[in-house]
Formats: C-alpha cells, structure tokens, sequence
C-alpha cells in the first residue's frame, strides 16, 4: 500500500464533512514511486525501523477470524477519530499532504502518519509541515481560543456532577452559544463515529462464540453510546478468549495542559497462552509488594483490587493513540480509579512488538552506551520481565490523595503522566529485587535487569523530552547518577554499581510514591524541573546513536 493509500484508507475514518479530493483518491490515476532524494526528512525518518508485525491466524475458526476483522475495521474508525483529538487541523493537514506527489510532499506524507500530526514526537514536537505552528498543548479537547488559566478558574466553579464530567476522561470542554464553557460528552462529541464503531464491536460479538468476549464487546458498544464506561471496563477485566480487543478511550498523554482527557486507542490482538501461563506466578504476589513498599505504612492500599489478570498477546493491528510516534510495548489498563479500587487492573504484554524493539533498538544501543563487560549483560528476558513489572506497578502504590478522594492525577495536573512513569519504572525495578529474594525471580534475570534497565534508559529517552516516558526516564537515570548508582567510565560508556544501585532504586521509589499520596504539587513540578535535563554525558552517548534507529514504525501483516 502506497503512502497516499494509506492516507486516503485513514480520511475514510476521520469525522470530517469534507471529502478526499480526486488527486488523492483510491480512484486517482496511479504514478510511480517518487525517487528518493536526500533531505532532512530523511533522517527523522529513518529513526522508526520500519518492522512486520503480524500474528498466525489460521489456528482460530472461520467465525473468530471474520470478528477479528470486523474489530480491525473499528479500531480503524478509532484511528481518525484520535487525529481528531490531537488536532482540529489533522484532517485537513493530511488532505493537503496527501494530494503532494512530490518527492518531499511523499516524505511529509510519511512521516505525518507515523506521528499521527504535523508535529515530531521525538523533537520536542517540532513542526515538521510548513505552515504549521506550535503543537497546542490542549490538543483539540478544550476550545482553541481558551486558556489554561480560564479553564482552570471555571473548573474551580464547578461541584457534584458537572465538576465531574468536566474534569474526567471523557468529555470534552467547549463554548455554548453565549461563549460560556461546557463539558460535552465524548458520546455526543464523537457520535457518529462511535456509532459506527459501536456497530462493527456489535457485528463481532454476533460472529464469536466466546461468551466473555461477546460480552465486552456488546458492553463496549453500549459505552460508546451512554459514555459510562464502568460495565465494559469490568467486563474487559473478566475477558478470557483466544481474542483480546483493547478498544476506548485510555491514556491521558495527549491532554497537555490537565491530564484529564482520555484518548482513543485500540489493540487487537491474540492471546499467547503458553507466555501467558508463565506469568500466573506473579499474581499472587501484588499484596505482598503492596505491603512491602518503602513508603509510610499510611500510604500503603491495605487491600488492592483482588483481580490482577495479565497477558501476553501478539498484534494483529493497534491504531489511534495506541499507533504514533513510539510504539507502546505493554500496558496496564483501565484507568479509572474505581475499577482498580474494586477490580485492580490487567497487564498487558504485546510480545511481537517487545520482540522488534529489543532487537531493532534496545541491542543496537547496548553496543554504544555501556560498557563492554556489561553489554552481554543486556538481555530480552530482563527486558520483558521490568517491562512487566512496570505495568503491575502501576496498579500498586497511592491512587488518591492521603486522606481524601482526590485522584492522584488530578492533584498533580500536567505533572502526573510523567512521573508516573518514572514510579512505575523505579519501583518495578525495587520490586523485581523483592521478588529475586523469594526466588520468584531467576537468576539470570536478577543479575541482567539493572544493566538492561540503564541500557533502555536511553531508548526511553530518545522518545523526547515531551513524551511521559522520556521525562520519567531521564529524571530516574539523573537520580541513579546523583546517588553513585550509575558511573560514567573514562570513554563515555555506563555501568552499574552493584553495591548502591538496590538502595538508590528503593529511594527514588519512595520519593515519588509520597508525592503522590501527599498531591504535593509543587514538589512535583520542582523534582521535573530539576531533573528532567539531558545532561552532557548523557548527551554524548546519544549523539553516537544517530544511526541507531529510536523506535519500530509496523507494517501489520495479518490484516489488509
């Protein structure tokens, strides 16, 4: 499929009331492959190896096959409907790219569907297209004429249920006829796209013979309809089928100036059961770190959520916010502070995806940024367990405010994504230490994790300084450098220090976890501000992975 196909297949999916033009149709007379010639373009993208992902899917019946397709074709609807969340302009932006034969109109193309927007992830969201400005932090779910700060004051107004919607995921915020704000729901804002979406989750539950897969998807049909999402959300927790759809609106990342507002995004996908069964062992142990947590006993969850279902599946296909820029590799899910209360929340590992970016990204980089007694040390097995470990540290530690019912993202506003990160990150790793002692872990594992912890760090932080999880990164590894942990040898190289890495891990731990209990807000934005810097050694290494690709771009395989 050529660039301008894929770019006419994705406007099919946009909300928009205009149509494609006939120079960039399917029906538009076909030209060569323009020749290739060098720009700057090149380079940004060559960052992202271009990968086949795909699944077999010849082991599931002929029904179960035809829902699959039918669930692809919803997650496609879900794909335009992020663009236009993440910009009002994105629809006619790619218009206007895809009717660009030119060589370089063909380079804009490409590289404005892998960041799904004219703006570079991996810049600091640089504006790539001519004539187009800065990337609005509000993204498109709060009035572009607004500011932070008028928000803000009439989010302040608000009380009960109308404070509520405003502030949850899933509304958006905009001007009534008077030019007064209000809270719209993604049911009402999103209509016509969710109804149609709605229809094909519909039309694969009638073609599955799954009972519990039926049953998300009609429940998931239903939200995008009442935009009550609890029932669905419970009901994806108790999904136990050959077939694993994540499909709604999740993560937060794009909403810029709060972290309130919730992005569409959808995984479909096959479960692994042979991987899957060998993570039964970590679920009984959630309690145990819960209680174990190097945090006041205060802060501590006396009882999380007693559900803690995890799998390991392969991609058949993702798109929305699930597909741009950086691919995601697991993730842990819902995240509505009530579903975890009561049914804690499911990890999520897409093997085929951690697969490519350990071989196309993570070995590469091993080779430049540690030391060369350390490099056999970096290892996929390491990887896939902190990666793991990650995802269920999620659902441990503070969700609310101590001594309140204020959600913990809502205390710390724009600060809250990225530091979450980083606490899941650190304090997978103090886990996976708790672990080895009880020898849940192997030893292997516990001997490679923290130089494969070091290694990813600079393929987390090659994603930008404006993605969450390059903020989270830097912060932990100027925090592991601070405390001696991690050493910069002689030629530029780092290592680990076995003897201060264990308690310098548990520190950091405990920092961020009583932020968060305490919403202490300032002392959020302080911790960023102060460490979240590419410091010179840290950018030397970096300078040498130029030629090192930064992350997997797919190319979905099992599906047309």
């Amino acid at each position: 499929m050529t660039l301008t196909q894929k770019a006419s297949a994705l406007l099919v999916f946009i909300p928009v009331t205009f149509t494609l033009g006939t120079a960039c149709t399917a029906e538009a007379p076909p030209t060569p492959e323009p020749a290739v010639t060098a720009s700057p373009l090149d380079a940004q993208i060559a960052r992202f190896a271009p990968v086949d992902i795909g699944v077999d899917l010849s082991p599931l019946p002929p029904n179960e096959r035809d829902a699959v397709n039918a669930m692809v074709e919803a997650a496609r609807l879900i794909d335009g409907l992020f663009l236009e969340q993440a910009w009002s302009g994105n629809a006619s932006t790619l218009v206007r790219l895809a009717a660009d034969r030119s060589p370089e109109g063909q380079k804009l193309l490409h590289y404005f569907l892998i960041n799904k927007g004219p703006w570079s992830r991996l810049d600091e969201d640089a504006p790539f297209v001519p004539e187009v400005g800065p990337k609005p932090d509000q993204a498109n779910f709060y009035p572009a004429d607004a500011t932070k700060e008028e928000v803000e004051t009439w989010l302040n107004t608000l009380r009960g249920a109308d404070r509520d919607l405003a502030v949850g995921f899933f509304s958006t915020i905009r001007r009534n006829a008077s030019g007064a704000l209000m809270a719209v729901p993604y049911s009402v804002e999103y209509q016509n796209s969710l109804t149609a979406a709605g229809a094909l989750l519909r039309k694969a539950a009638s073609l599955t013979t799954q009972p519990t897969l039926r049953r998300f998807l009609e429940l998931r049909a239903d939200a995008f309809k009442s935009n009550n999402y609890y029932a669905s959300d419970v009901a994806w927790m108790e999904l136990d089928a050959s077939i694993e759809p994540t499909i709604g609106p999740y993560e937060t990342y794009e909403d810029g100036w709060f972290g309130y507002k919730a992005a569409f995004e959808a995984f479909i996908t096959v479960r692994d059961d042979v991987e899957t069964k060998k993570l039964d062992v970590f679920g009984g142990q959630l309690q145990g770190l819960e209680d174990a947590l190097p945090i006041d006993a205060k802060y501590r969850t006396p009882k999380i959520g007693a559900m803690a279902p995890m799998r390991v599946v392969n991609v058949v296909f993702s798109g929305g916010d699930g597909n741009r820029g950086v691919q995601t590799a697991a993730f842990n899910l819902p995240n509505d502070d009530r579903v975890i209360r009561e049914k804690g929340s499911k990890r999520v590992m897409l093997k085929n995806t951690q697969e490519a970016k350990f071989k196309y990204a993570l070995t590469p980089i091993a080779q430049v940024a540690m030391a060369p007694a350390d490099r056999p040390n970096v290892k996929f097995d390491a990887f896939f367990t902190h990666i793991l470990m990650h995802e269920l540290m999620h659902g441990l530690g503070p969700h609310v405010v101590h001594g309140t019912n204020t959600p913990v993202r809502e205390a710390l506003k724009d600060t809250y994504s990225a530091l979450e990160e980083a606490k899941a990150d650190i304090s997978g790793l103090w886990a996976l230490a708790q672990l080895t002692e009880k020898g849940t872990i192997s030893a292997d594992i516990a001997r490679t994790m923290y130089t494969t912890f070091v290694a990813s760090s600079f393929r987390s932080i090659r994603f930008g300084l404006t993605s969450a999880h390059g903020r989270g990164q830097i912060l932990q590894l100027n925090y592991l450098l601070d405390q001696g942990a991690v050493i910069v040898n002689a030629d530029g190289t780092f290592s680990v220090v076995d003897s201060k890495i264990r308690q310098a891990v548990a520190d950091l731990t405990r920092d961020i976890m009583t932020m968060q209990a305490k919403g202490d807000y300032a002392a959020a934005q302080e911790m960023l501000k102060k460490m979240v810097v590419v410091r010179p050694q840290v950018q030397a290494v970096l300078d040498k992975l130029k030629g090192v690709p930064v992350d997997i771009e797919p190319r979905f395989t099992a599906v047309k």
